[in-house]
């Protein structure tokens, strides 16, 4: 099997998972400092990747919904009242989706929850916000393939801290949907 399509299946394993998966830029890191693998043929294939699997992710959600306490849909779908109401309000969604420096597991889960939300739009800016961090990650761990930059780097994919963002992200999702939204008009 190619290391690229073996690259392939891990970035779009780590992007349907729904929670402590790590996180992508740690995988393209690590096949880059301990593969032969050219890295612009990388950033297209991981951005692919991460791309299904976010889709995937989200419109499971959305698919499975019904299987959530009926309460935390209902406060979901009218907190996607709140952002659907403007286009000043998605923007800043589709900002939170390009920028956003935590994980976007659980930014996709609550999307897909949120009817409302067209994940199109959502998957597209996700996808150019991907082109530059992943060539961002890519290009420096081959520029330090050779240094202790790297064991650095493959150290902290398995540290306390990375543990416990998913954690707070994952209360965080469940805050928002126990949130009394009321529906925007």
């Amino acid at each position: 099997m190619s290391i690229h399509l073996i690259a392939f299946l891990v970035v779009f394993l780590c992007n349907v998972v729904p929670a402590f998966a790590p996180p992508t830029w740690t995988v393209l890191v690590f096949f880059t400092l301990n593969y032969h693998i050219h890295a612009l043929g990388l950033i297209p294939i991981a951005i692919t990747a991460a791309v299904m699997g976010r889709a995937i992710l989200a419109y499971s959600f959305r698919h499975f919904s019904i299987y959530l306490p009926k309460g935390y849909v209902r406060n979901m779908e009218n907190a996607s009242t709140h952002i659907s109401a403007s286009k000043k309000s998605f923007l800043g969604l589709l900002a939170l989706f390009l920028f956003a420096p935590l994980s976007s597991a659980q930014l996709f889960e609550a999307a897909g929850i949120m009817k409302k939300i067209d994940l199109k739009p959502l998957l597209a800016v996700f996808a150019l916000g991907r082109l530059f961090s992943y060539s961002f990650y890519i290009t420096g761990a081959s520029a330090v393939k050779a240094s202790s930059l790297g064991e650095a780097i493959i150290e902290q994919m398995q540290s306390t801290e990375a543990i416990v963002v998913q954690i707070l992200t994952i209360l965080g999702l469940v805050a928002l949907g126990n949130v009394k939204w009321r529906p925007k008009r």
